[in-house]
């Protein structure tokens, strides 16, 4: 009678790790850079934004002009390190008046129901069947160009939808168990919601935050483009387009193509990065 024969010992299934973002990261060593340029702009810049040199109106790629001038002899390079500034700072403050409005009416309709929401429901909605660019439009039309006044149109324009998606998650938020918890201590509303509601919040309102800077960045540079934003000699970006759109007739591509570039690479950048922030905020990684 023959041993049994013994069964090899079975080898451990390796589980795949799960495959790294990497598009994320390189979005995000994108942004990284442009944010560290626009810092150091003053330092790495090889010229002032401003300075003009009329004999090297249109000069393509030199070593003196890394990325060419445009029709003025600006040096693009340093119109775009210097813009990025502009192009940054605008679309932060721009959200950052949207959240502050669009999380109070949020809050304040999820946590009041009843006519308070209904009024404010019907508010947001009436803002978002009339055009955002259009409403900003207005804006300046009564109050004059400028990015200051752009911001403060856009901030108006971007609050329903802020609005919007701030009473959606408080509404799922008002009926956790905690909420009672406070209540029954006898703490007001206002305290709960300032202290403990709005604070929960935090993760899946600067997720979408994140995720709505790229469209915040391409509205300010559109209104710029239009000449209802940024005015010269500013180097945003937008303005940067619309000044370099004349020399692409004369055949130079650059004044129009290295910001317009920059718009896209960093719209697409903020994209990336904000949907993947959005999933890992919103699941508490």
């Amino acid at each position: 009678m023959t041993a049994p024969t013994l069964a090899p010992p079975s080898t451990p299934v390796k589980i795949p790790a799960a495959r790294r973002p990497y598009g994320a990261i390189l979005a995000g060593a994108v942004l990284g850079l442009v944010v560290l340029a626009a810092l150091l702009a003053p330092l790495i810049a090889p010229y002032a934004p401003d300075a003009i040199d009329l004999s090297a109106s249109l000069a393509g790629t030199t070593g003196d002009h890394l990325l060419g001038t445009d029709s003025s002899g600006q040096d693009l390079l340093s119109r775009v390190l210097y813009g990025a500034r502009t192009s940054l700072v605008a679309p932060a403050l721009l959200l950052a008046i949207a959240a502050v409005l669009g999380i109070a009416l949020g809050t304040l309709a999820a946590w009041r129901g009843g006519w308070a929401d209904t009024v404010i429901s019907r508010l947001t909605d009436v803002m978002y069947a009339f055009p955002g660019l259009l409403f900003t439009v207005l804006i300046i039309a009564v109050f004059g160009a400028g990015m200051t006044t752009s911001v403060l149109a856009l901030g108006l324009a971007y609050t329903p939808t802020v609005a919007k998606y701030t009473r959606s998650v408080a509404i799922g938020e008002r009926r956790k168990p905690y909420i009672d918890a406070y209540r029954v201590q006898g703490m007001g509303g206002l305290r709960i919601c300032a202290f403990h509601l709005v604070p929960n919040l935090g993760r899946s309102v600067i997720g979408y935050l994140v995720v709505l800077f790229g469209e915040a960045l391409m509205s300010l540079a559109t209104l710029s483009y239009l000449g209802f934003g940024a005015q010269p000699p500013s180097s945003d970006w937008g303005l940067m387009v619309q000044e370099g759109q004349a020399a692409v007739v004369q055949g130079a591509l650059l004044p129009a193509l290295v910001p317009g570039i920059a718009i896209a690479l960093v719209v697409v950048s903020f994209n990336v990065v904000g949907v993947r922030a959005a999933d890992r905020l919103a699941n508490g990684r």
